[in-house]
């Protein structure tokens, strides 16, 4: 047997497993990862080559999967963003803001779609889970206030923050996977070779769902008041702020400074300074809000270090799919099936892609799939970047069709029943089904438009 089946059968069952068992997965991609490796030190030059013609040692294979294939750019980014946005939501900014917009707010139902939209905003730089959990009191507050079913506006809470995480480089882990494998930097979110790029693709999308649930929510006129709650302090705010400024700065110096600065310390230069500012806002959490260690270590546990590994585990598992040519031969296939038709390619791959995330989590999809839509491109002569795009907004917004389909779906679900009010399967999809058609038909219009 060819080990490519092989490498083709390990990836099959580990993604069956996590499709199945989800808290689990961790489990399954790290020993998968560790199969590939093994597998690729006991056959050196057929999984991790060093390149066509060129002796590979078994030395080489294991230092370039730990070394070429797991981007720790990219986790250092993560574990960083992580850290921030955690003393971020610690220090009260995000709920006053929130407060403040429902005082300016003409009624309620703007109000509301105010609230929905500064969600999306906040979770372009924080974990959409964790931005829903911030915005979750200020809804069902509402909400009670109102004597309404929280419902609809917790499904906005998840969903605006699902479709606003697709926007940045530290929104989510798709999009930090997306940079890595197309190797786009802070800056190439907003401009990319003189035209927008996904940034702006996604505002059309947000702009689209504040109209969708503008409608929706149209019906509540009276102004409504909620309980405001002091800042704590700035200072998470201003390290928020210095990271993505800091990010925007380094992907402008970018050029300058590699030929100042050695090429693996330039491959970590993001990471490095997001880790950073990270500890720093530890120390400043230590020393000026007079925290114990054991609140200190709650802090650092409870940061979603489970994606962490789960991450390396996908980056091994798909450079040895890649490794053993199935990732060519896969796209080889679709664009025969597409009959070379770039915009029959790009619907494909948007529709394959909201279907697939509604049901399965879209970070091992998105792995596998940008090495495939690279490989489609170059099949039909054209540039990656229309079909890259795709699969990002496809598997991103898909996760809005189900209330399975992202994680910060199951905390909302979770919420409301806790609240009294459970949601079924066909509740969801009625609203959650509804806003991923519109916003994903606004996106992929604006991105067909500006770069096929």
């Amino acid at each position: 047997m060819e080990l490519k089946w092989v490498i083709l059968g390990i990836a099959v069952l580990m993604y069956a497993l996590v499709i199945v068992f989800q808290d689990k997965k961790v489990w399954f991609t790290t020993f998968a990862g560790i199969l590939c490796i093994v597998l690729g030190t006991v056959f050196p030059g057929i999984i991790f080559s060093a390149g066509e013609g060129v002796q590979t040692s078994r030395l080489f294979a294991l230092s370039n999967a730990f070394g070429s294939l797991i981007n720790w750019n990219v986790l250092m980014i993560y574990v960083g963003a992580m850290t921030i946005a955690a003393l971020f939501l610690y220090s009260k900014v995000p709920a006053k803001i929130a407060d403040w917009l429902v005082s300016i707010a003409p009624s309620t139902g703007v109000a509301m779609v105010l609230i929905l939209a500064m969600t999306g905003i906040i979770s372009i730089f924080v974990e959409n889970v964790a931005t829903v959990l911030v915005m979750a009191p200020i809804a069902l507050s509402l909400c009670k206030k109102l004597k309404m079913n929280p419902t609809m506006f917790m499904v906005g809470l998840a969903v605006m923050s699902n479709l606003e995480g697709t926007a940045t480089l530290v929104g989510d882990p798709p999009s930090m996977i997306f940079a890595a494998v197309a190797n786009y930097n802070f800056n190439d979110f907003f401009i990319h070779n003189g035209k927008l790029s996904i940034f702006f693709i996604v505002q059309t999308g947000l702009l689209a769902g504040c109209i969708f649930f503008y409608i929706l929510f149209a019906k509540y006129k009276d102004k409504a008041v909620v309980d405001g709650e002091p800042v704590l302090s700035a200072v998470p705010a201003g390290l928020m702020l210095a990271m993505i400024f800091g990010l925007a700065a380094l992907s402008f110096a970018s050029p300058a400074l590699s030929k100042i600065v050695p090429e693996c310390i330039m491959n970590l230069s993001s990471g490095l300074f997001v880790v950073i500012l990270a500890v720093s806002g530890v120390l400043w959490y230590i020393f000026s809000q007079k925290k114990s260690r054991g609140e200190v270590w709650t802090l650092i546990r409870e940061l979603d270090w489970e994606t962490i590994f789960f991450l390396m585990g996908i980056f091994v598992v798909v450079g040895a799919i890649s490794g053993v040519g199935l990732l060519r031969e896969f796209a080889d296939f679709l664009v025969r099936v597409c009959g070379g038709s770039e915009f029959l390619s790009f619907i494909v791959i948007l529709a394959v892609s909201i279907l697939i995330s509604g049901f399965v989590d879209n970070v091992p999809y998105i792995m596998v799939m940008l090495p495939v839509a690279q490989q489609m491109a170059s099949g039909l002569g054209v540039g990656s970047d229309l079909f890259m795009f795709a699969l990002l907004v496809g598997s991103c917004l898909g996760g809005n069709l189900t209330p399975f389909g992202a994680s910060a779906n199951v905390v909302a679900m979770g919420i409301v029943k806790n609240e009294g009010y459970p949601m079924s399967f066909a509740k969801w999809l009625r609203v959650g089904g509804l806003f991923t058609l519109v916003t994903t038909t606004a996106s992929a219009l604006v991105l067909w438009l500006i770069w096929s």
